[in-house]
């Protein structure tokens, strides 16, 4: 048709109908294949997570503090294992709930023992924790359980757990009267090293006693045995007794956070304890480490003197050895004897006084009972003697010792409790005598002495003055012819001197004298020797020599 017009016309001719033309339906359409790819892409996501998606659980608070919704995480050991969803109130307005969406790999912490607790900077006898929360924000910190039960609400811990369960070490039961210084967390001492802390403590059921948990660090915990003993290292241990001052304590920390120390006596700790084995917590470290004291026995002094300086818990003495203490004291009134008398109680331990007392085969007592032997002692001189162990504080004791010379007292054996008899003691009986001769000076007329002292001063006072008047006297007449007196004395010696002198003619002459007399008597010698031997010279005479 062009080859036959070639030139177009003036007016076009009108234009035909366009045809319609079906398209096929198997051919797809490329504005909707980024649409489809989207909502492929979308569905496989989607599907991912509804896979690697873990659990839902709930947990109850007390309050949401720190806590907010799609942001706070769900940690364990620092790992996200899940994202807090929402948090409301619930209907009792009592505390929270928190709606925690689990990780896949988490599905283990649904088990119903888990612990879950909001980690936020706390301060607490335990330490200071959650300190990096300041900057990141609270989280929730995870426990993971170990039971085969699985739930989905949990209660969450107000505060966080002193002991994991990852944690590597044993758990021990300590029973004690009361619960001290001690406080969840508070530290556990073996030779002044920390080696574990304070689990948990409880009211026992009946309200006599504390019962704590325990929990010893590996390796640590192979040093409590069936011999270990435990004791309270709270705060400072201050003792003042007879004995003097004592101040001890562990370490620094137990005097703000208190403590717990445990030791076996000489090192012996046994066989090693199981976990939750029993034991019992001492006052202090003496008390926890002395041997065994076997049974008490009770025993009730009267005194007559005053108690001050005594006080529940002093010692019973004997000779330097601790064999109790007292329990109580008190006052009554003997109507027999009208007057009053005070009582003390104490408690001792007859096995301190030495085994071979109580079980030797040639000790006269080792038969006896402990009442029987009491006896014996006191028909001895057993007696018990109130005495002032430290001046300075002005703390007494009560000493058990022999007085032989003391009077005898009755002792009743069969009595409860038994009766020991009594003496006074050094220092009461001091002040007996002071008192005594305070008596006795009382007594002594001092007024009448010091009358007839001034009556002897005067008399005296004249005796001296008529002294003086002789001297006065002697010195004025009587010396001048005591002086005269001793002149001629002195010449009569002179005199003396000269006759008896060496070449005095007196010397001289009773010298010949002496001469002349032993002549004499050698001669009348001689005469005496003649006539022993002839005797009939005294008749016949003495006949001449023959020539």
């Amino acid at each position: 048709m062009s080859e036959e017009n070639p030139q177009l016309p003036a007016v076009p001719p009108a234009a035909p109908r366009p045809r319609r033309v079906r398209r096929r339906n198997w051919l797809p359409s490329l504005v909707w294949l980024i649409p489809l790819i989207a909502a492929i892409i979308g569905v496989t996501l989607a599907v991912r997570i509804l896979s690697d998606r873990g659990p839902q659980i709930t947990i109850t608070f007390r309050s949401a503090e720190g806590l907010e919704a799609g942001k706070t995480r769900v940690k364990y050991k620092d790992v996200n294992i899940g994202t807090v969803q929402s948090i409301r109130l619930s209907p009792d307005r009592t505390h929270i709930q928190a709606k925690v969406q689990l990780s896949k790999e988490a599905k283990s912490f649904t088990a119903d023992d888990t612990r879950f607790w909001v980690v936020r900077p706390r301060v607490a006898a335990s330490g200071v924790s959650g300190i990096g929360t300041l900057l990141s924000g609270a989280f929730i910190a995870a426990d993971a359980g170990t039971s085969e039960n699985t739930v989905d609400e949990f209660t969450g811990l107000e505060a966080p757990p002193i002991i994991t369960r990852d944690a590597s070490g044993k758990q021990f039961v300590i029973h004690a009267d009361d619960l001290g210084s001690l406080d969840i967390g508070s530290p556990v001492y073996y030779r002044r090293i920390a080696v574990g802390q304070v689990a948990a403590y409880e009211l026992n059921p009946d309200g006599k006693g504390i019962t704590l948990r325990l929990f010893v660090n590996a390796p640590y915990d192979k040093f409590v045995g069936l011999n270990t003993r435990f004791w309270h290292a709270s705060g400072l241990d201050v003792e003042l007794n007879a004995s003097g001052f004592k101040l001890r304590t562990q370490a620094l920390a137990t005097i703000l956070l208190g403590g717990v120390a445990f030791r076996a006596p000489d090192d012996d700790f046994g066989a090693a304890a199981g976990e939750n084995t029993e034991f019992q917590l001492a006052a202090d470290e003496d008390t926890a480490l002395k041997p065994p004291d076997g049974r008490a026995e009770t025993l009730l002094l009267y005194f007559k003197q005053s108690l001050r300086g005594l006080a529940p818990g002093a010692a019973v003495d004997f000779r330097g050895v601790t064999l109790g203490e007292v329990k109580s004291i008190g006052v009554e009134y003997d109507a027999k004897a009208r007057e009053f008398v005070m009582p003390v109680l104490v408690q001792i331990y007859p096995d301190r006084l030495g085994r071979k007392l109580l079980s030797g085969a040639r000790s006269e007592v080792s038969n006896y009972n402990d009442r029987q032997r009491f006896e014996f002692f006191v028909k001895r001189g057993l007696r018990a003697q109130l005495r002032t162990g430290n001046l300075l504080t002005g703390q007494n004791y009560v000493a058990l010792d022999f007085f032989p010379q003391a009077a005898p007292a009755p002792f009743d054996p069969n009595a409860s409790p038994l009766v020991l008899p009594t003496i006074p003691g050094a220092l009461d009986e001091l002040q007996t005598q002071i008192g005594e001769i305070a008596r006795k000076l009382s007594k002594v007329p001092f007024d009448q002495i010091g009358a007839d002292l001034r009556t002897t001063l005067k008399t005296l006072d004249r005796t001296l003055n008529s002294a003086e008047q002789l001297t006065q006297h002697l010195n004025n007449d009587v010396a001048p012819e005591v002086t005269a007196a001793m002149k001629d004395v002195r010449k009569t010696l002179d005199s003396a001197n000269k006759t008896l002198a060496e070449d005095a003619p007196l010397q001289q002459d009773l010298r010949q004298t002496l001469e002349e007399v032993s002549r004499a008597a050698g001669s009348l010698r001689v005469l005496t020797d003649y006539l022993e031997r002839h005797p009939e010279s005294l008749i016949r005479g003495k006949p001449e020599d023959a020539k």
